[in-house]
């Protein structure tokens, strides 16, 4: 980039097309032939009667030896007429013929530049007039045109359609010198269009320029994005003095689905890739009542909010589409990648038409209704393209059958589709994109299964499901909890007219009458509507089946650990104290003393993971610390490998699912609460499993045996008061006694006065790092085969029973 922002070939070409000799002679220098190669004249910078002033027209270059001044034409009108680099630059381009005539004028007033408006216009003929030139401008700026054609807005439409201009700097040297009268005044009148700023630069000086126009077709705002990418202010936007004002693209309007983006650029856009229903705000706080208003007054249906993904794109998302949704406009959030703008997001996924239109058809549906006004989806990168798949295959379906009625049997035609032959009207600003899919009959027909593979979106307890200008809801999935009845609340929206009502999909008279009032009440064909009704009923009785599943058995979830946490949990289990460091923890955790207990209840919690694991009884007085004990076992345990009740009855363990137990812990607070679960708790620790046989009813309603299994090992841990423990559970558990004795007591008051310390606070923080420590590797443990040498030496009493 060359001087004062010419371009290299600008200045190159202003410096070798002007005749030097002739530009010197126009300004009374009288030439005469010094040598072979060179001219030569009395210096204009000096009084002298020897010429001095040397000009070498082979290269277009002077020098004055009296002075010591020298240079390129450029450099001569600079120093003879004592102008800017910029205005001589200026003056040289468009060879002006005042140029190489006149006096002599050294730090001239007189501009010499003809001024690009008129001096008597009106205020908004002057506004206009000023535009015009910035637009002219532009055509004439290549880094300008680069800096558009990098952003993939070099659209000759779009920059004829929208006006658009770049102010280069160049207003002030065409008109009158501010210490003129007529330059002071014009100079003040620009000021207060916004035009000049009151220091007296240009507002605009390095920004493209888009004029946005009020409904008589006038300018009523300016918005300026600096060319440079880097500012060192940080200012890269800039509009008119005052309050916002205009549309951009009013003519979107006419339509009655509209892309509203933050920007003009963002909004540009969309409309060079063929989507000419978009329009924009002034930034993420430049909603206007004027926009409102518009939309209010052309009776817009839809918007489609293409704000940057970011805090304040979402932020502002939000705030205009409760606005919006208060006057019955449906809002959907385009979602584009997180830290992306439409702009970014064309540039980076091309092609840019079709990658826009995915994100058009994906938008998020924004519900004013939901809780906290939040977005809800109802639409998916893959719902859209499985929706447009699936209605696609249908039309194919609909030729194939008149097709088939002039075939013979046995011939096989291709199925030609579409996308414009699809029921209801394209999405919005769709360009013209063809697609079109050779289809077999055999092909048809297996894509004709595809219908239900769209995919529900989730919001609380609602699903939603949306089929290019209809959404539906479903609510009330939850309460069906037999296989039997699928009845829910269901509302269909399409065009700001929905229709909703109660049905149960397994009741054929409730089908027919809600296709027939919800087509009546809403306007769609009633084929429409029962083609989506099948599309519902697969993919509710696929969420049903699976709700109904993870009910008896919940699929378990797996933890990720990081790295820096496994590495701490190795570092824990390959300790060679491993069981000093257990204690220590107990201690760091708050449980003191007790340090057989703590061990024993630590290492039967672990063997959770063998197939035969341990049972505990934890067995003390009432206060004595059982619970706490307990509690502090458990806590070093993953939250996922263990269940804890308070209570459980007499049937209870039975339909806990067939693997929901397997390998957990299962505690119950006090060994009297699992009282009437006694015998199931018995059998599970001895044979390993449950099994129990129940009577209920299939769906015709006739009485059946159905069977119950749950799996174990599981590992039971409990604890009591009792002094007396039932003989058959004492058979099957270690039995705990916790330590009452005074001096443990003492110890414990100790712990709970230094927790009101700062070394007890410490000690909180620090606990909350061992206990994850202490999960992680409890995650990390397998169960192996281990061979004991030592098993022939180990002995046991022989003089009971239960030493078994």
């Amino acid at each position: 980039m060359g001087q004062g922002r010419f371009s290299d070939e600008d200045l190159e070409h202003v410096k070798s097309n002007i005749d030097l000799a002739a530009l010197v002679r126009s300004k009374g220098i009288e030439l005469k032939r010094h040598g072979s190669k060179d001219l030569a004249g009395l210096s204009p910078f000096t009084d002298e009667k020897t010429p001095s002033f040397i000009v070498t027209p082979g290269k277009n270059l002077w020098h004055c030896m009296s002075s010591g001044k020298g240079g390129t034409v450029i450099d001569f009108l600079i120093q003879h007429d004592g102008l800017s680099f910029r205005h001589a630059v200026e003056l040289l381009k468009e060879e002006h013929p005042q140029v190489f005539g006149g006096a002599n004028v050294q730090k001239s007033t007189v501009r010499k530049l003809e001024a690009p408006v008129s001096f008597d216009a009106d205020d908004h003929a002057l506004l206009d007039q000023t535009l015009d030139y910035y637009q002219k401008r532009l055509q004439e700026t290549l880094s300008a045109l680069e800096y558009l054609k990098k952003r993939g807005l070099n659209d000759p439409e779009a920059l004829k359609t929208f006006r658009i201009g770049y102010a280069d700097r160049s207003l002030g040297l065409r008109l009158p010198n501010k210490k003129r009268r007529d330059g002071e005044q014009i100079r003040e009148r620009l000021t207060k269009l916004g035009i000049y700023r009151e220091s007296g630069h240009e507002h605009f000086n390095g920004c493209l320029t888009f004029p946005i126009f009020d409904e008589q077709g006038r300018v009523s705002e300016v918005y300026g994005r600096k060319a440079n990418q880097k500012q060192k202010n940080g200012i890269y936007h800039l509009y008119l003095p005052g309050p916002h004002r205009g549309i951009w693209n009013p003519d979107c309007l006419k339509s009655p689905d509209i892309i509203l983006t933050e920007s003009v650029i963002d909004a540009l856009t969309f409309w060079v890739h063929g989507f000419k229903n978009v329009t924009c705000i002034y930034g993420t706080e430049g909603f206007t009542d004027e926009h409102l208003e518009a939309f209010k007054t052309h009776k817009t249906q839809k918007i489609y909010l293409a704000y940057d993904r970011d805090k304040g794109g979402d932020r502002a998302a939000e705030r205009d589409a409760a606005r919006l949704s208060s006057l019955g406009i449906d809002c959907f959030r385009v979602q584009f990648p997180a830290g992306h703008d439409p702009n970014s997001y064309a540039l980076r996924v091309t092609p840019a038409a079709k990658s826009l239109q995915v994100l058009i058809n994906a938008a998020q549906w924004w519900s004013s209704s939901s809780k906290n006004n939040k977005v809800l989806s109802n639409s998916t990168k893959e719902l859209a393209a499985n929706a447009e798949r699936s209605d696609a295959v249908e039309q194919a379906a609909k030729g194939k059958k008149s097709h088939e009625q002039t075939t013979s049997v046995g011939s096989v035609p291709p199925c030609e589709i579409k996308a414009e032959d699809s029921p209801g009207p394209k999405s919005p600003a769709a360009p013209e994109l063809e697609q079109k899919g050779g289809y077999e009959r055999s092909e048809c027909a297996d894509s004709a299964k595809r219908k239900s593979d769209l995919s529900l979106t989730q919001s609380g307890d609602d699903y939603h499901l949306a089929l290019q200008n209809r959404a539906y809801r479903i609510r009330g999935l939850q309460k069906n909890t037999t296989h039997a009845v699928l009845k829910v609340n269901l509302r269909v929206l399409s065009e700001g007219r929905f229709y909703l009502d109660v049905l149960d999909f397994y009741r054929a008279k409730d089908r027919t009458y809600f296709i027939a009032a919800a087509a009546a009440e809403v306007g769609l064909e009633p084929d429409l509507i029962k083609r989506d009704l099948g599309k519902l009923l697969f993919q509710l009785e696929a969420l049903q089946e699976e709700r109904i599943r993870a009910e008896l058995e919940p699929v378990p979830q797996e933890v990720a650990i990081s790295h820096e946490d496994k590495e701490a949990a190795l570092d824990l289990l390959k300790s060679p104290q491993l069981l000093e460091r257990i204690l220590e923890d107990f201690e760091q955790c708050g449980i003191v003393g007790e340090a057989t207990n703590k061990l024993t209840g630590y290492l039967a919690a672990v063997s959770r993971k063998l197939d035969k694991p341990l049972a505990i009884i934890i067995q003390s007085t009432s206060a004595a610390g059982k619970t706490s004990l307990m509690e502090a076992v458990l806590a070093m345990m993953p939250e996922e490998e263990r269940i804890k009740y308070s209570a459980m009855t007499g049937q209870s363990l039975y339909y806990l699912g067939e693997t929901n137990l397997k390998h957990k812990i299962l505690a119950i607070v006090e060994e009297e609460g699992a009282e009437k679960a006694s015998y199931a708790l018995k059998l599970l620790q001895s044979e390993g499993e449950l099994t129990i046989a129940s009577t209920g009813k299939d769906e015709q309603g006739r009485m059946k045996t159905e069977e119950y299994h749950v799996e174990g090992p599981v590992m039971i841990f409990l604890t009591t008061t009792a002094v007396d423990i039932d003989e058959e559970l004492l058979n099957r558990c270690l039995v705990l006694t916790v330590h009452e004795s005074r001096e443990q007591t003492e110890a414990i008051h100790l712990l709970q006065r230094q927790a009101e310390m700062l070394s007890g606070l410490e000690r909180n923080l620090e606990k909350e790092r061992i206990l994850n420590t202490h999960q992680n590797a409890q995650r990390l443990l397998k169960s192996v085969n281990v061979v004991n040498p030592f098993a022939m030496q180990l002995t046991f009493l022989s003089d009971r029973t239960r030493t078994r």
